[in-house]
């Protein structure tokens, strides 16, 4: 773990004695700004690649080939390699060079505060006019100390509750949106309708993590103060809930991204509904409710449009991805036109929006999509795009920190046992800071 640590610091640590080839970097960079025949992309998964493929492939120079380096995130490894591939950067030849990469809002603050990520407006060239309709908290998470944009996204991830239908006419008598909004709209309506819905014999959520986000989207205070370790009485409000629902058959006891949390959303699923924003609502969630995969996204195979969407008791975002370019890239003009294309154009915000079912970064295009009659499928023909708006237009990201993918990964998996009876509520915490501060050497209780 110490090993993992050594590199998700190695960026920042080495960045400072880095001056040299940052400056060179940047230099060839301008120079040949439109000479590169390779535009090698590093990601994780297939989210972006599809989006690539769908919405800016035929507009790539016939003479040049893009590469996507795909590493899965498991076990750091993604993170692992792109900090490989980036400290070499000054040694590789032009065309083995990272152009693009990826970062998640977990650990996006690793790579902002760096030179391996290139200035949006002044290395890259896009204008306050060109990103002026983007959701400020995305700009506000890949700008660094001094002020500076270092990524941007195609997405913004305000998040609600995703409802089986189904189950809420049969615990609440109606699966009208607004109607369920209103039984859920803060937590003691959430707790009494976990009641209801156990009752009846469902799971008001899927296990343990599936409330986390809201509330840790919702802190006043960072991860860490100094070097010591800050827990917001939000996250100790979550530890009580998510161990009152376990204790009495609220929740089904599986942890997120399970197998078994995913079962409740099956067609002979249990589970009432599932937190989550636009990604996890078509990339996560309803992939998983097919009972047969091949015939694909269709109304009736399995529970896919058995759902809709609300806001639930407290708003909050989860994730996103952004787009950064990378120090010593001799593509620059073609991420200038990538970023411009696949961020800030609103006609492709908007068919991104209705294709794809992302909730894009372009306030324009959201309330254009919101007014229309766009339908998604998944969620019975609704059209849950407003449920958004407001909801991205205040999130407030002020409280992120560089140690927010650890602390989330371990106060999970700490409290699981808690959770399970396993151990008491003082061992789960002396187990948390104990591995945190293996994680972190630095940090103190």
């Amino acid at each position: 773990m110490k090993k993992v640590m050594a590199t998700v610091f190695g960026v920042a640590l080495i960045a400072a004695a880095a001056g040299t080839f940052v400056s060179c970097a940047k230099k060839e960079s301008s120079a040949k700004s439109s000479d590169g025949k390779v535009l090698n992309i590093a990601v994780w998964n297939d989210e972006f690649v599809a989006r690539f493929d769908k919405y800016y492939k035929s507009k790539v120079p016939a003479d040049v080939k893009v590469n996507f380096i795909q590493t899965p995130n498991q076990g750091n490894a993604y993170q692992d390699k792109l900090d490989e591939s980036l400290l070499a950067q000054s040694s590789a030849p032009a065309d083995e060079r990272i152009d693009i990469f990826l970062v998640e809002a977990d650990y996006a603050l690793k790579y902002v505060d760096t030179p391996y990520t290139l200035d949006v407006r002044k290395d890259i060239g896009l204008t306050d006019e060109d990103l002026k309709n983007q959701f400020k908290y995305t700009q506000d998470i890949m700008t660094d100390s001094n002020g500076v944009l270092k990524g941007v996204s195609w997405q913004a991830c305000p998040a609600g509750f995703i409802y089986r239908r189904s189950i809420a006419k049969d615990v609440l008598g109606t699966d009208d949106p607004d109607e369920v909004q209103k039984a859920l709209s803060d937590w003691d309506k959430f707790d009494g309708v976990a009641a209801q819905a156990k009752a009846k014999g469902y799971f008001m959520v899927s296990g343990f993590d599936d409330a986390f986000r809201v509330f840790s989207d919702n802190v006043t205070t960072k991860w860490v103060v100094g070097n010591k370790i800050t827990v917001d009485p939000m996250i100790r409000r979550w530890i009580e809930m998510t161990k009152t629902y376990t204790d009495k058959g609220y929740n089904n006891k599986a942890n997120l991204w399970s197998a078994e949390s995913f079962q409740g959303a099956k067609k002979d699923g249990k589970v009432f509904g599932y937190f989550g924003p636009a990604w996890f609502l078509d990339f996560c969630l309803a992939p998983n409710t097919l009972d047969d995969p091949a015939k694909g996204n269709v109304v009736g195979n399995g529970s896919y449009g058995d759902w809709a969407f609300c806001l639930g008791p407290q708003g909050f975002s989860w994730g996103g991805t952004w787009i950064c370019g990378a120090a010593g890239s001799d593509n620059i003009s073609l991420i200038k036109d990538i970023m411009l294309t696949l961020t800030c154009d609103k006609d492709v915000m908007v068919r991104i929006a209705k294709e794809m079912g992302d909730f894009t970064n372009n306030e324009p295009a959201m309330r254009e999509v919101a007014a229309s009659d766009y339908q998604n499928p998944f969620l019975g023909g609704q059209n849950h795009m407003a449920v958004f708006i407001d909801s991205a237009a205040s999130i407030d990201k002020s409280c992120m920190s560089m140690y927010d993918q650890g602390m989330t990964e371990k106060i999970q998996s700490a409290f699981a046992d808690y959770f399970n009876g396993k151990v008491s509520e003082d061992q789960a915490w002396d187990n948390f800071y104990t591995s945190v501060i293996e994680l972190y050497p630095n940090l103190t209780r």
